[in-house]
């Protein structure tokens, strides 16, 4: 291909210049009537083609091919049903029919799931393809998917037509829950409402009124339930602990349904509770009763009730009774008709002294069976014949006294079973040991004597391991026993102290079973789609733990120990989803994302999400079901879509292998011709004078 270009021996300024005094030239020429002004026009012209410099450039160009862009949505929504075969036969389809085009190359742009539950980023996989290419040979670009595309706002600019290959079947129809409103806290004691619906979708059959649905907590055993379908159901539920409680909701898959990936909902919801009340019985005034009294009501979220008794009923001093306290204390209203509204009883250095019945004493017996907790911290009476031991608490309590108290200074040891278990692990590490006795601790100077149940957990000892801090699981409650009344010398920094505080809070916390300080536990700390599955237990070695993948699949892995009684493993779960999780004995369940990720909220196939796009570049829209298509060239700017075929519109792009520039006269020429055209005007004009006279 030829053009003309300009090669200025001046710059353009200067040649204007020139232009104007030759237009000037030429006009005085023809004010004047000479005969030759058209010459002199032409010299000028001339003058100013020289001063251009015109030359012919030459072309030699390679025809580039067309491109056409092949997007192939392959997100998790596309492996459902028959999607994954209709989208190879679609594939097929379309390299079959661009090889029969001539000059056209064909772009594979595979789109999968977006990080985290980003859902189908089509568009923004599309804009980075379209980046990588020369827009000025882009001839087509096809897009297979089932139109649930989620990033329609990051579409590029499309220099062709964008046609859809739709997948999916036309009678396509599936059943989702949908949990719309779930606090993340709840008030333990208090109903907290759950709002769920069972959707359905697609080419519904008949009979689809009315849904099954399943519920269960922390992977218990499922209640059934029968739900309307299509209507927000409101469900009152009661929280049965304290801490993280996983609530399931599933509704069983239906055969012809797609998937059931999308019948699942996991909602965690943290248990709290409103107040802790908690019943504090003191036997006696002693130095560390301010102690318990201080550390239950540091806590703003504990209502304590504090029993004390100051004057004891032998002591015989004359003062009348009614002039001992100004209300009378309501024994009975606490230890028989409001018992179980506590959630935890501590005797502090009680003794039998008549004030409490043995039927209270038999009441509280009954409270810890039925689920509640008791603590007792010891002080010589629990060695005497006044021992709390010696009543109906007995059947409870996980030490018998054996009526000796030692009066020796000792540090508190903790044992090869405590530092496994939640309540005292750790705690030496809060305290730098010092010598060969343990931890840098201060000492305590009394320990009552008593044998342990058979039931008991031993974890704290003293004075040639004899036990000092012993926990019990009795019918559904919890005892534990300190067979000491020293614990306060560590508050006051005896020696340096001890972690009496952190002690205390674990022991009561345990006992009024916050899910935390359980010592058998199997539960998952997720971060990205990376699991850290973790068992806490009191055995050696805990079996294997089976994972179960959102698609049924199953995996097995094995824990190892990073600390007594904790063991850990980290696994890479393949997808988002719902991942549940047995050793055989305890069960856990727990989401990466949401149960039924982004791409299975809506899973029937459809071409209306891309109609805005197609419709702008004049393209169109097929099913795969309907068959193969065929590829047609159209011209830019016409439909590009008919029945069973899609166009594409070819480019003629381009290659510039070679220029050659070659000028079209030399300059002399032009000043030749520029003289010749002056003499020429000269001599015109010289002959009309000579004849005018």
């Amino acid at each position: 291909m030829q053009t003309v270009v300009l090669d200025p021996l001046l710059p353009l300024v200067a040649i204007y210049g020139v232009g104007a005094l030759v237009l000037l030239a030429v006009v005085l020429a023809v004010w004047r009537r000479l005969s030759g002004w058209w010459l002199r026009g032409l010299a000028g012209l001339a003058l100013m083609a020289a001063l251009l410099n015109p030359a012919l450039s030459r072309e030699d160009r390679e025809p580039l091919s067309d491109i056409v862009m092949l997007v192939v949505d392959e997100s998790a929504s596309q492996q459902i049903s028959d999607r994954p075969d209709q989208t190879a036969a679609a594939i097929a389809n379309v390299e079959a029919e661009v090889a029969r085009l001539d000059n056209t190359e064909l772009r594979v742009v595979t789109v999968r799931d977006g990080a985290g539950d980003g859902g189908t980023q089509a568009m923004t996989a599309l804009a980075e393809a379209l980046a990588e290419e020369p827009q000025g040979r882009i001839a087509g670009i096809l897009m297979i998917t089932d139109g649930r595309i989620h990033d329609l706002d990051r579409a590029p600019p499309l220099p062709a037509p964008l046609h859809a290959l739709v997948t999916g079947q036309p009678d396509d129809w599936d059943r989702r829950l949908v949990v719309s409103n779930a606090p993340a806290f709840a008030i333990l004691g208090e109903p907290v409402l759950l709002t769920l619906r069972v959707e359905d979708q697609g080419a519904v059959p008949a009979g689809s009124e009315v849904a099954s649905l399943q519920i269960s907590i922390d992977g218990g055993p499922p209640l059934p339930f029968e739900v309307p379908v299509g209507r927000d159901i409101e469900l009152p539920v009661d929280l049965p602990h304290g801490g993280m409680n996983v609530l399931q909701f599933e509704t069983p898959e239906i055969a012809g349904e797609l998937t059931a990936r999308n019948n699942a909902a996991v909602v965690q919801i943290n248990g709290v509770r409103d107040r802790l009340r908690v019943l504090l019985v003191s036997g006696e005034p002693h130095a560390g009763e301010r102690t318990w009294r201080n550390l239950l009501k540091a806590d703003a979220a504990v209502d304590l009730v504090h029993f004390t008794i100051l004057r004891p009923p032998e002591k015989q001093d004359g003062v009348p009774v009614d002039e001992l306290s100004l209300i009378a204390f309501p024994t009975r209203e606490l230890f028989m008709e409001k018992i179980e509204d506590f959630d935890l009883i501590i005797f502090d250095r009680y003794r039998r002294r008549g004030i409490l019945p043995s039927l209270y004493l038999e009441n509280i017996a009954n409270y810890v069976m039925n689920g509640g907790a008791v603590l007792v911290s010891s002080g010589p009476e629990y060695g005497s014949a006044d021992s709390i031991f010696r009543s109906p608490l007995q059947t409870i309590l996980p030490g018998a006294p054996s009526a000796q108290v030692f009066e020796d200074g000792y540090i508190p040891q903790v044992t090869d079973l405590g530092d496994r278990h939640p309540v005292t692990a750790g705690l030496e590490a809060m305290s730098p040991a010092t010598d060969d006795e343990g931890p840098g601790w201060g000492r305590w100077f009394r320990l009552v004597d008593v044998t342990v149940t058979e039931s008991a957990k031993v974890l704290m000892t003293a004075l040639d391991d004899r036990p000092l801090l012993m926990l019990d699981r009795v019918g559904e409650g919890r005892v534990a026993l300190i067979a000491s009344d020293q614990s306060w010398l560590w508050d006051r920094g005896f020696e340096g102290g001890g972690p009496q505080a952190e002690l205390l809070r674990r022991l009561a916390h345990w006992m009024m079973e916050e899910p935390e300080l359980e010592e058998e536990a199997l539960w998952v700390e997720p971060t990205g789609q990376t699991m850290r599955i973790i068992r806490r237990t009191l055995d050696d070695s805990p079996g294997e733990v089976v994972v179960t993948t959102p698609d049924g699949d199953t995996v097995t892995l094995s824990l190892e120990e990073v600390s007594p009684g904790r063991f850990e493993t980290l696994w890479d779960a393949p997808e988002t989803g719902l991942y549940r999780l047995t050793d055989g004995t305890l069960d856990a369940v727990i989401a990466l994302g949401p149960a039924a990720p982004r791409e299975f909220e809506q899973t029937i196939a459809t071409e209306d999400t891309l109609a805005g796009p197609i419709a702008t570049t004049n393209g169109g829209s097929v099913r795969v079901s309907d068959g193969a298509v065929d590829l047609r060239t159209v011209r830019e700017g016409r439909p590009a879509a008919g029945r069973g075929w899609l166009g594409i519109t070819p480019r003629g792009a381009y290659r510039t292998a070679d220029i050659t520039i070659a000028p079209i006269l030399p300059a002399w020429a032009f000043l030749l011709i520029a003289a010749l055209l002056v003499i020429g005007a000269w001599l015109l004009e010289g002959r009309g004078r000579r004849r005018q006279p």
